[in-house]
């Protein structure tokens, strides 16, 4: 049974303000819902050029987010990294619900959303999309009967407490009431065969969402074999940015040297990644503009230097590389909570930027020269920036994340423990 002594917890004013600005999200995000149900998308601002904008960014942000986390979460449940146990039930929390928002994002910007069932029902299998759709649907299910295993002892024990905390656990535990060690033997085996078996599943699924870029051929930035590596290392380093803010700031007894050890280790495990991924990106950029390739060459351009440069310079390298290998490298700031944190948060902000490079600019190039101009439309467009109400939905989403994080932390046994009792 888990530990929550000398927990560190939250002052009430921190709960109100968090809880404030949840509830400000999810009435932004009621009023973007209400315009999405009654106008579609007429009040999108992607058009007949980019046909895909803020939300299909925000759904392979989130998609990267869960299969970071899963993928830490493996490094326990799959291959023994117990330095890392402490923060493996809430890296499968948190690839759970990084998943479900990344399916509302997507799920919003469909055509006819009340048709996504036919991807079971009349599915394509030559389609990368149909592909993508059952793998998220089989990861989805494993994430789901993994996180219950888990937590499955823990369930029936705080089952016994009254209240709410209680009823939900009793709820949850689905009738289970044994406590004893063969049958935590069984969990986790269970557990690990799990685990297992999710690797190679979540390489596949945000790999091959790397490959539908990929496949297409008219996009010569996204063209590249390359493509699904580039998303598994940077699903890494967002997934890994988040789980090290998350336990930066939750983790109890946040004075003690094995807190300090997991966040060293953690955080170095994270700069290598963000430093591989600076690599990746390096190679790309760079051999793109040595080729001096037109069509190679102009996306690259539209991203470091077109309207939204910031989004590359300040958000992708300086957030993304420059501020997280500096507070994670540098002795002062590598295991204090606060640099720690502002690190990982650091990440996983500069990757909604790199999602947004990925979609946008390479959308931005005509494929035929002259092809705006020959086309009086207001849709056939270059110039792309997310409207209200795309902003609004978006925000809405992020909003209702956080809020079932907080209810699931509060009524779920996922707080990151310390010591043996945490393997109990």
């Amino acid at each position: 049974m888990t530990n929550e002594k000398n927990e560190y917890r939250v002052s009430p004013l921190g709960k109100t303000a968090y809880w404030v600005v949840v509830v400000i999200m999810l009435a932004i995000g009621a009023v973007g819902l209400y315009w999405r149900l009654t106008q579609g998308h007429k009040l999108a601002n992607y058009g007949q050029l980019i046909v895909w904008g803020l939300w299909v960014a925000m759904y392979i942000y989130f998609i990267g987010l869960s299969a970071g986390a899963f993928l830490i979460s493996a490094l326990v449940y799959a291959f023994g990294v117990e330095r890392f146990r402490p923060i493996a039930r809430l890296a499968l929390f948190t690839a759970l619900i990084s998943l479900l928002m990344a399916l509302l994002n997507i799920w919003f910007d469909l055509g006819h959303m009340a048709r996504f069932y036919e991807v079971y029902t009349r599915p394509n299998f030559q389609s990368m999309m149909a592909w993508m759709v059952w793998l998220y649907t089989a990861y989805f299910i494993l994430l789901l009967v993994e996180f219950w295993f888990e937590m499955r002892e823990d369930l029936v024990h705080r089952g016994q407490e009254p209240g709410v905390v209680g009823l939900v656990c009793r709820i949850l535990a689905l009738g289970s009431k044994a406590v004893d060690a063969e049958t935590r033997r069984r969990d986790q085996r269970v557990v690990r065969v799990l685990g297992a078996i999710g690797v190679p599943l979540a390489i596949m699924f945000h790999g091959g969402v790397g490959a539908l870029f990929g496949v297409v051929s008219a996009r010569p930035a996204w063209h590249s074999g390359l493509f699904p590596l580039l998303f598994l290392v940077s699903a890494l380093v967002s997934g890994g940015g988040l789980l090290l803010a998350l336990y930066a700031m939750l983790a109890p007894n946040r004075k003690s040297e094995e807190y300090k050890t997991l966040i060293f280790d953690l955080g170095r495990l994270v700069l290598f990644l963000v430093l591989l991924d600076g690599l990746f990106t390096f190679a790309e950029y760079s051999i793109a503009l040595y080729g001096a390739i037109p069509s190679d060459v102009a996306p690259l351009l539209k991203t470091m230097t077109g309207p939204f440069w910031y989004v590359f310079w300040i958000g992708q390298v300086g957030l993304g590389l420059v501020i997280p290998t500096v507070l994670l490298a540098w002795k002062r700031t590598r295991t204090n909570p606060f640099w720690v944190t502002v690190a990982g948060f650091s990440i996983v902000l500069a990757f909604v930027g790199v999602r947004l490079n990925i979609v946008i600019p390479p959308l931005s190039v005509p494929e035929i020269q002259g092809l705006v101009e020959a086309v009086p439309s207001a849709r056939m467009t270059t110039q792309y920036a997310p409207s209200s109400m795309e902003w609004f939905l978006a925000i809405g989403i992020i909003g209702l994340g956080l809020a079932m994080f907080a209810i699931g932390y509060y009524l779920l046994p996922v707080k990151p423990h310390q010591g043996k009792e945490a393997t109990l």
